[in-house]
């Protein structure tokens, strides 16, 4: 038997969900995927699938094995990729999780220019803002804003993020126009965003030379996702404090009305984000560099 082979086609199995599309993506017969898994619960004397007419699924040796096994594999190639040509031309799988207005509105659009220059590799991306496990999730990498919270993790700076003051204009004829951060808690409501899974809100803060402040405005509706964010400031639904490249578009177009301009808060700083257990991978150190070069690009340094 060949283990590794055998190895990779029960991987596959578990991940495609069926032998048919196992065999499809291994480029093999589908017998041959089937012998595969037999030999290897030969081996190993369990039973590591159940099996049906219509699906499949692990059984609980199965699943122990799945995922330690599934590690081993991911190392394994990365070893050959880091000891081969793989080193100028990657290939393989990388996972990475960012949050959704990272994702929608600044890499995912860049994406082209990456697979022009790395067509051999995959990207699985999670889009969320929820804390990632990076070992126990199996993700290479995440982007996060703001204070890194576990001082275990290994963390690139890639750039910051300036916020803005924004309202539609329909908002303000019928509300008025904030002049100073303390009318914001008189006669306005603020769009707010909360944190998902703890439901604390995050501050609203304005600065000014040496002057802080802290606004707790009244909110008709918070939410846990910037793109909604801007979605309900769009609407008309009050006052929000939103990052600057997601506003800038509709300040130009007129949807929105930037406001306090003499008024800042502190950027954001992003970084990517590894475990120090976790090997740094040639697919990893392209895609970091490749992060690296959009935020310069993108005047976001």
């Amino acid at each position: 038997m060949d283990y590794f082979t055998a190895v990779k086609a029960f991987i596959q199995v578990v991940e495609a969900g069926s032998f048919v599309k196992a065999a499809q993506a291994l480029d093999l017969p589908r017998n041959t995927v089937t012998k595969h898994i037999q030999s290897l619960e030969s081996h190993l004397r369990v039973k590591l699938l159940n099996r049906t007419t219509r699906r499949i699924s692990l059984t609980n040796d199965g699943t122990a094995y799945y995922e330690r096994m599934v590690r081993v594999v991911d190392q394994w190639l990365e070893a050959e990729s880091d000891l081969t040509s793989a080193q100028a031309r990657p290939h393989g799988k990388l996972r990475v999780d960012m949050g959704s207005t990272m994702a929608t509105m600044l890499v995912i659009p860049a994406l082209p220019d990456f697979q022009k220059r790395y067509p051999d590799l995959q990207l699985d991306i999670g889009v969320s803002d929820r804390p990632v496990d990076l070992l126990g999730d199996r993700v290479d990498c995440v982007i996060r804003g703001g204070t890194l919270s576990d001082p275990s993790l290994i963390a690139r700076r890639l750039g910051s993020l300036k916020f803005v003051t924004c309202a539609t204009p329909e908002y303000l004829a019928a509300h008025g126009t904030p002049l100073h951060p303390g009318d914001l808690e008189k006669d306005h409501q603020m769009i707010r965003y909360f944190f998902a899974g703890t439901n604390r809100r995050l501050p609203v803060e304005y600065v000014r030379a040496e002057e802080r402040i802290t606004v707790d405005a009244n909110y008709f509706v918070s939410v846990n996702d910037s793109n909604a964010l801007l979605a309900a400031t769009l609407a008309g639904l009050g006052v929000v404090q939103t990052l600057m490249f997601m506003a800038e578009p509709h300040f130009k177009s007129g949807a929105l009305v930037q406001l306090l301009q003499e008024w800042s808060m502190e950027p954001n700083p992003i970084y990517i984000v590894y475990s120090p257990n976790r090997h740094l991978s040639a697919r990893v150190r392209v895609f970091v560099a490749w992060l690296v070069g959009l935020f310069e690009a993108k005047g976001l340094r």
